[in-house]
């Protein structure tokens, strides 16, 4: 799915009375923040590289790399299936994924060999040093750098970050960078040690760290993650929500980041202390505990995701009344298969630029169904008729190749509808007094184009019994107007 910014982007600044707009000064100039972000990111990044190969040589570097980069596509591909409903930029993606790999690494191996050479110097006592460093002061160091990604988007990129799903996938794909360098670092350092050993094949260590980290438990680092990301997520979706104080839903927005923070540092302890438990520990704490954790946050992720489907469907009938959608399309949009429908049928009638007119048109109006329903709940802010307008004026522009492509989507995906058979004759095309044949299949999709047969027209049903474009202006053709139909309701107080 093409991905574009979710509002239309527009100019920022006053202009004073009777003069051009106020330059600003060349440190807030965004080039000049990209670009210093970007320098720290790669400084970083060449920092914690050095670091890695002088630790596992230059072979073990490349074997660890070559190791550690297999789990990685898959894993960024599940992070962004689960935000196909509305998709964030990729730059916030690319941002998440490279302090994970560079800052958050570096800051993780710095603290942590400090620490754990403080403990052990000041106790004199190695083994308790190694230990101590990994169940805590790996798990709240660690963390902490990989919530910082965190809260950088949700504090700059807050239109970005509106729920559950938006935390989950910044906090995973952060994640996912972090797990990549560190297991460059253990399969390369295992590497190593079956070169000083001679293992080779089952007995080596490194098959044995492959397993462990990269079949067994490619998802450990998410996991722990995904539980700040969803303390963040939810407070975005409190934001503005009725409650019964004011102070409550404030505290309670204050509160909700920290408390998934401790969740996460709770579960990497765990998980890395599960090799104190005993012989049979790790497998304990991986089975009775690791599994149904991540069966439970899976099925956390996907409600989030259908319940943003149901926004989808339950805030657009008010535009599609107002005459600037089609009937259908707000069934079309609230269903992902509609919606691949959708860019496929573009696709193979208008070409592939169609087909990415048709994806931009459907992230603007999922934007644009987002943006209503914080509308509804006061939470909008003072430019919400800017931002709607221009969504709005967004869809116009594309209307003329969507539209035509989700009402497609919108018949081909809506369910089918049993006719039933009259009791009475039915009169055939000769004038013949016939009756349905006993048995015959009698049902057609919900919108189709009411052919008439033998067994009755195709009777449309739900979403489809209106068929067509209602409101002022058609929605196709020269008459078609250059702006859109009047909006004659109020977001606010109204509901469709």
């Amino acid at each position: 799915m093409a991905i574009c910014p979710p509002y239309p982007t527009q100019p920022s600044g006053s202009a004073p009375y009777g003069g051009r707009p106020a330059r600003p000064h060349w440190w807030q100039r965004r080039r000049v923040r990209y670009g210093a972000l970007a320098a720290l990111l790669a400084l970083s990044g060449l920092v914690i590289l050095a670091l890695v190969r002088r630790q596992t040589g230059t072979e073990g570097f490349l074997v660890g790399l070559g190791l550690a980069v297999l789990p990685v596509p898959l894993l960024t591909a599940a992070f962004r299936w689960l935000d196909r409903v509305d998709p964030g930029p990729w730059r916030n993606m690319l941002f998440a994924f490279a302090w994970g790999a560079c800052a958050a690494a570096l800051i993780a191996i710095v603290a942590n060999s400090f620490a754990t050479r403080w403990i052990a110097t000041a106790t004199a006592d190695p083994s308790s040093a190694d230990t101590l460093g990994a169940t805590v002061i790996a798990p709240v160091v660690e963390e902490s750098a990989k919530a910082a990604a965190v809260l950088l988007i949700f504090l700059f990129r807050r239109r970005d970050f509106t729920g559950i799903v938006d935390g989950v996938v910044i906090a995973g794909v952060t994640a996912t960078g972090f797990a990549f360098t560190e297991n460059i670092l253990y399969l390369g350092t295992a590497f190593g040690t079956d070169q000083l050993t001679g293992d080779r094949g089952i007995a080596s260590v490194t098959l044995a760290t492959f397993v462990v980290r990269v079949i067994m438990s490619p998802f450990a680092h998410p996991l722990f993650t995904v539980l700040t990301g969803i303390g963040f997520g939810m407070a975005a979706a409190l934001t503005g929500e009725r409650g019964p104080s004011g102070e409550q839903r404030r505290l309670r927005r204050y509160l909700l980041p920290p408390a998934g923070l401790l969740l996460a540092m709770g579960m990497h302890a765990l998980w890395n202390g599960s090799s104190t438990f005993g012989r049979f520990g790790f497998f304990a704490v991986y089975a009775a505990f690791m599994l149904p954790a991540f069966a439970l946050l899976t099925w956390l992720v996907i409600w989030s995701r259908q319940r943003e489907l149901r926004t989808v469907r339950e805030e657009l009938p008010g535009y599609a009344a107002a005459g600037w959608l089609t009937p259908a399309e707000p069934f079309a949009l609230g269903s992902m298969r509609a919606r691949r429908l959708a860019r496929d049928y573009a696709e193979r009638h208008l070409g592939k630029p169609a087909a990415r007119i048709v994806a931009r048109y459907e992230a603007y109006a999922t934007s644009l169904a987002f943006l209503r329903r914080r509308g509804r709940l006061g939470r909008a802010g003072a430019d919400f008729v800017v931002r709607e307008r221009a969504l709005l004026h967004e869809l116009w522009l594309r209307r003329e190749v969507a539209q035509p492509a989700l009402d497609h989507a919108a018949r081909m995906t809506a369910p089918p509808v049993r006719v039933v058979q009259p009791p009475w004759p039915v009169h055939g095309v000769y004038g013949h007094s016939q009756r349905y044949p006993q048995g015959a299949p009698a049902a057609g999709h919900a919108g189709g184009q009411g052919r008439q047969s033998f067994h009755g027209p195709v009777v449309p049903h739900g979403p489809m019994e209106s068929y067509g474009h209602v409101g002022p202006y058609p929605s196709h053709g020269p008459q078609a107007p250059s702006r859109g139909p009047h909006l004659s309701y109020d977001p606010y107080r109204t509901r469709p």
